[in-house]
Order: structure tokens, then C-alpha cells, then sequence
């Protein structure tokens, strides 16, 4: 059993003209999972993001979108997490995953920010501390570093896209698990499924 999650925290830009852009993969599933257990998200100022809190199987947890840009992730997390006093091993970021191709999402532990803008400010944010927990939705390479950008904050073909997104669907299921402390449990599902 790993220590429950109280927070879980979704990756993007905000604005209309980023909506649709792989960058926005970690926004993509956490509106399908604040839908899925019926969670509304309402804007706060003080925590600078999105945030609406439920009762997931008796579990308390806050979901979160951060209001700022991607690479200001860390304000939003640090502000919840602090007021709330909770720990880095409580709090679950889903971002997108350059290195995973569309359709395949998997969960992990720890570990460095690996190029990932928001991933890099919350750790920086949060002390330093790399402890929290990561589900990453592939959003496939493309091939060469100097296109990175244009990719990520480009939008997905209709087949890439509807694979990103069954992804996210499996993930949404297995999330219940995630915050039971299940995360074993989880991760067998997840890291099984094919698109």
C-alpha cells in the first residue's frame, strides 16, 4: 500500500488558443475525472488555479488545474498543499509524456522532471522534493529535439488524439485505486492496457 492521495493535480495552459494542444493532456484527464465523479472545479485566487474537492470510495481529495502557465505549475500545488499541510507522497500530477507514444499512460514514483517544464517548477516549489506521485499520458516524440515544441503545443491528428484519450479513459478507472493506496493494484491495470 502506498500512502493515500489527497490531491491530484492536472498539467496545461490555460486559454482557449492552448485547449486542444498535447500540452493540456494533464487538463484533458482531470476534467474527465472531475466528470466521472462529479466534481465541479471553481477558480480561487488564493491557491492561483481550479479547484473543486469530493468524496472518491470515502476517500477526501482536492483535483486541481493550475491557472497559471505550465512552466508556474508549482504555485498553484504549493499554495493547496500548504494550507492543507499535505506531503508530497499525497499528491498526484498527471502531465504529458513526450517520451511514452499517444495512447499508452503509466503511473510513477518519484524521479526527476525529465524536460517537463511543470514537473520542474513543482518540484522547485515543493522544496526540492521529488517524493509525489506522476501519471504520465503519452503524447509520442517527435522525433527530433528541435520540433519538440511545436509538437507539444501543437494539436494531435483525430486517430492520435482518440488514442490519448482512451488512454485517459483507462486512467480515470484505475484513479479510484490510486486513491485507496492501491497504486500496485492500479498500475497492473494501467500499464496492461493496449489502447
Amino acid at each position: 500500500m502506498t500512502a493515500p492521495i489527497s490531491l491530484i493535480v492536472g498539467l496545461g495552459n490555460p486559454g482557449n488558443e492552448y485547449e486542444h494542444t498535447r500540452h493540456n493532456a494533464g487538463f484533458w484527464c482531470l476534467d474527465a475525472f472531475a466528470h466521472s465523479q462529479r466534481i465541479s472545479l471553481s477558480p480561487d485566487k488564493k491557491i492561483h488555479g481550479l479547484a473543486g474537492k469530493g468524496h472518491i470510495n470515502g476517500q477526501e481529495c482536492w483535483l486541481l488545474k493550475p491557472a497559471t502557465f505550465m512552466n508556474r505549475s508549482g504555485l498553484a500545488v504549493a499554495a493547496l498543499a500548504n494550507f492543507y499541510k499535505l506531503k508530497p507522497e499525497n499528491i498526484l500530477v498527471i502531465h504529458d509524456e513526450l517520451d511514452l507514444p499517444a495512447g499508452i499512460a503509466r503511473f510513477k514514483t518519484g524521479g526527476g522532471h525529465g524536460g517537463q517544464n511543470g514537473l520542474r517548477d513543482i518540484i522547485s516549489q515543493l522544496g526540492n522534493n521529488k517524493d509525489f506521485h506522476r501519471l504520465r499520458i503519452g503524447i509520442g516524440h517527435p522525433g527530433d529535439k528541435s520540433r519538440v515544441t511545436g509538437h507539444v503545443l501543437g494539436r494531435a491528428p483525430v486517430a492520435e488524439e482518440q488514442s490519448i484519450r482512451a488512454a485517459i479513459d483507462e486512467a480515470c478507472r484505475v484513479l479510484p485505486d490510486v486513491l485507496n493506496g492501491e497504486m500496485a493494484k492500479a498500475m497492473n491495470r494501467l500499464h496492461s492496457f493496449k489502447g
